[in-house]
């Protein structure tokens, strides 16, 4: 309950409402309210608004005033309110809140402007703008702004607000600074601020210096940055429409232009000019030139397809277009050794285009634009053992020089000879041919390239006792050099590939080599016989041999590379004739003389029945001059058996001794070991019983423990039990209690959702009735409006009367003044009856009250 009496301070106020006439009135302060019956304070006591200097406020649904300042109050009392308005108070002394206004914003202060900053402001209403001092910043006296009009507050200043305009943005000053300039574009049509007409959507740039606020019809596209210009550097500039620059020159769109420092210091791009890039200017020293392609000329235009020498000293700017061809070059210095192999591009002088020659030094040389240099060459240096193959672009002929310094023609060039991939790897790994040749092998594809120069002549150093045959396939025959000796090889000129078999027992194809060795050299293969009495033997022989040959003679030479596998010819015939030979000897006579029986078989026996001293292969003079069998060993485990049993009873006999001696020496360390065991055997029996009787007192103890814990056990677990089951029923009742509070609340909720749907069904039903019963009377009252309209109220009028008229007529010929029929249910006022019936002259015409009958 509000109290009856309420104290309000000075500068406090408070809403009370008067229930009978529901009028909300202000009450101020200093006071003593007494409430009445009817009244209600609503709202208060609150203090007053206090504004202090330069602060503001926003009150939303003022109230409103008249000319002089006044409240105005409606018919009723009621103060009137500007619903939906706002209204700024900035008055110092306070005031209060009438019903219903509101208190928007704290009490806050006027915004103070410092300089270069500055509000963009917008109407949202019209209205008239008196003074500076209302948010204009124009300083006009009167004008009218329109709804959706922008403007800028400068300042310094204080900003006063009005509720028929907002806030945009506030905007900060953009310092220009030397060498700078601002962009700006126009938003819509407006004059800048130099007075030039500017169209909505043009760009254009201020280059003066210090503070620039922008207007509201303008925005801030960026800041351009001046490019300094130097000596050295340039700007390239692409123009992106046609207009005139600075300079005063009218440049198309898509013209490119430079501009350095003879024309200003520092430049700043215009707003239609974009920055291609910086140009860096090209110094020539009095040794280099260069060929600028596409030159500008004179007149600034360039002169495309045409080439320009430019010589040292000089410096100059690439303009756009114009491009260098190979770079900054320095000037040819030729030696008495050196020449330019140059091409003519186009005619000049008795040259025509496409004809090369050389020039030769000593002299500086720098070709003029007519000229192409093709290549520097120099003189090639070559020993009597060194060479090139040189190759004549005309007629395609390959010829080698040796032993003389030479400089290429102008249509000659270097040839390079390709070998095939295996002599390559031959001649890079230049393994020494008097090395065994069971540990040759061909290098690895990685390292056959070996880094041969393949412009110079081949060659190869044959080692002594060695040959090396050549064959020239434009002439079509060979030649055999013996070593040691030195081999060039021609342009047309191959090596000989030899394929020799190697390893034990011999395979083909192991040993690559370019040379061949004459020998004396041995070789060795493993070859595997059979005895006249079926004992397998694994023979490892060592072949002695040499090529006898005669190096005067072609015929004799050729004849060493008739055969390309000599190795393995040699060693299958030479295991042929041991094979032969020992099938047809039994094996006790072969073990006992395997060496005359190998050498008669490779070397055969002369007419006295002597063993020769030599076998020579007659195809290519191979001469096998001794053997040697460095192993005989039976493959079959039989006769590897039988061969070991001589030596096995000799190594039984001893080790029977020696067993002998061993047992003896065995028992008596036996019969010193028992006696020890036996002692160590009492011993461990007297440890034995006393850590019995120590397991019986620890099993002892152990069984108490154990009948006690039992008990424990077992009394713990009956608890634990009776725990669990007394839960178990706790819980099993509480789920029945919930189970029975769902079943329960599920016929409750079944017989409410039956309920509903059989009230919504009579409901339903209630509702068609009802709009059948209504439809039925419009229908009944269509039907009398229809069935009145057709009679018309004129005859309906004549109807009605006709009944009483006839009945009034007929009372009066019968002498009845009064008549009251009723038929006894309704009541009749009998009071008044009398006065009814009397009429201003002392008669009344009958009235008929119910039905007549």
């Amino acid at each position: 309950m509000t109290a009856a009496v309420v104290r309000v301070p000075p500068y406090h106020y408070l809403h009370v409402l008067d229930n009978n006439k529901n009028i909300t009135r202000l009450e101020l302060g200093p006071q003593t309210f007494i409430r009445q019956d009817h009244e209600k304070i609503v709202f208060g006591p609150e203090p007053m608004v206090t504004v202090p200097p330069r602060h503001f406020c926003v009150i939303t649904h003022p109230a409103k005033r008249d000319g002089d300042g006044n409240i105005i109050f409606d018919d009723y009392g009621q103060v009137k309110i500007g619903h939906g308005d706002q209204e700024i108070r900035t008055e110092q002394d306070p005031f209060p809140l009438y019903p219903g206004e509101l208190l928007t914003s704290d009490v806050s202060p006027l915004r103070v402007l410092p300089p270069n900053q500055a509000l963009h402001l917008r109407a949202v209403r019209d209205f008239e703008l008196q003074s500076m001092g209302q948010g204009d910043g124009d300083g006009s006296a009167k004008r009218t702004i329109s709804a959706g009009e922008e403007w800028v507050f400068e300042g310094p200043g204080t900003y006063h607000p009005r509720v028929e305009v907002e806030i945009v943005s506030t905007i900060h000053a953009t310092i220009v600074k030397p060498n700078e300039a601002l962009k700006l574009r126009a938003r819509r049509g407006c004059v800048d601020k130099s007075g030039v007409a500017r169209k909505a959507g043009e760009v254009w740039m201020v280059m003066e210096e210090g503070a620039y606020i922008p207007s509201a019809e303008e925005e801030i596209v960026g800041v351009q940055t001046a490019f300094l210009l130097t000596e050295k550097t340039a700007l390239h500039v692409r123009a992106s429409r046609t207009f005139t620059d600075v300079f005063g020159k009218q440049r198309k769109a898509g013209s490119e232009w430079l501009v350095t420092m003879q024309d200003c210091e520092a430049y700043v791009p215009g707003v239609y000019e974009e920055v291609v890039g910086e140009v860096y200017a090209t110094t020539l020293t009095n040794r280099q030139f260069c060929v600028v392609v596409d030159p500008v000329g004179a007149d600034g235009n360039p002169r495309f397809g045409q080439r320009e020498l430019r010589k040292g000293e000089m410096t100059f700017f690439l303009f756009p277009g114009e491009t260098l061809e190979s770079g900054v070059e320095d000037i040819h210095v030729l030696g008495e050794e050196d020449g330019l192999l140059v091409r003519a591009r186009e005619e000049v002088g008795d040259y025509k285009p496409g004809d090369r020659w050389m020039v030769l030094g000593p002299c500086d040389y720098i070709p003029p634009v007519e000229v192409e240099v093709v290549e520097k060459r120099r003189a090639i240096p070559l020993d009597e053992n060194e060479g090139i193959y040189v190759r004549d672009t005309r007629t395609g002929k390959v010829r080698s020089i040796t032993g003389t310094a030479y400089m290429l023609t102008p249509y000659e060039e270097l040839w390079e000879k390709q070998l095939p991939a295996a002599v390559e790897a031959l001649l890079a790994n230049d393994l020494d041919p008097l090395a065994d040749r069971n540990t040759r092998s061909v290098a690895p594809a990685a390292t056959q390239a070996g880094g041969r120069a393949k412009h110079k002549v081949v060659t190869y150093r044959v080692p002594h006792n060695a040959a090396v045959q050549i064959y020239d396939y434009k002439e079509k025959r060979s030649r055999i050099i013996f070593g040691p000796e030195l081999v060039l090889l021609g342009p047309d000129e191959q090596f000989t590939q030899l394929a020799l078999s190697g390893g034990k027992p011999k395979k083909g194809n192991q040993i690559r080599s370019l040379v061949l060795l004459l020998g004396p050299d041995f070789m060795t293969d493993v070859v595997t016989v059979e005895t006249s009495d079926h004992a397998r033997l694994s023979l490892t022989l060592s072949y002695n041999w040499h090529f006898a040959v005669e190096r005067d003679s072609e015929e004799s030479a050729a004849k060493i590379f008739s055969v390309p596998d000599f190795v393995g010819d040699a060693c299958k015939a030479i295991a042929s004739r041991v094979r032969g030979t020992v099938a047809q000897v039994a094996f006790d006579t072969f073990h006992k003389e395997s060496a005359r029986i190998i050498r008669t078989a490779v070397f055969g026996t002369d007419a006295e029945g002597h063993v020769r001293d030599s076998f020579v292969f007659a195809a290519n003079n191979l001469t096998i001059t001794n053997i040697d069998i460095q192993s005989v060993e039976p493959v079959d485990q039989k006769t590897r058996d039988s061969l070991q049993k001589s030596v096995q009873l000799a190594i039984e006999i001893t080790t029977k001794s020696q067993e002998a001696a061993a047992r003896q020496e065995a028992e008596r360390r036996e019969q010193e070991a028992r006696g020890k065991l036996e002692r160590q055997k009492i011993s461990d029996e007297a440890k034995a019983e006393k850590a019995r009787s120590d397991l019986l007192l620890l099993q002892a103890e152990s069984a108490a423990v154990e009948s006690t814990g039992q008990a424990k056990a077992e009394a713990q677990a009956r608890a634990d039990a009776l725990e669990i089951e007394g839960n178990a029923a706790v819980k099993q009742a509480k789920l029945r209690s919930d189970a029975m509070a769902i079943e329960v609340s599920a016929e409750l909720q079944q017989t409410l959702d039956r309920n509903r749907a059989e009230l919504e069904h009579k409901q339903k039903l209630n509702e068609l009735e009802l709009e059948r019963a209504q439809k039925l009377a419009e229908i009944e009252a269509q039907k009398f409006k229809h069935v009145v309209d057709a009679i018309g109220a004129d005859t309906i009028k004549s109807i009605a009367q006709a009944g009483p008229e006839m009945q009034a007529k007929l009372l009066g010929g019968l002498g009845v003044k009064s008549l009251l029929i009723t038929d006894g249910n309704s009541p009749i006022n009998l009071f008044n009856t009398a006065n009814g019936l009397v009429g201003p002259g002392g008669t009344e015409l009958p009235h008929g009250n119910g039905n007549d009958s």
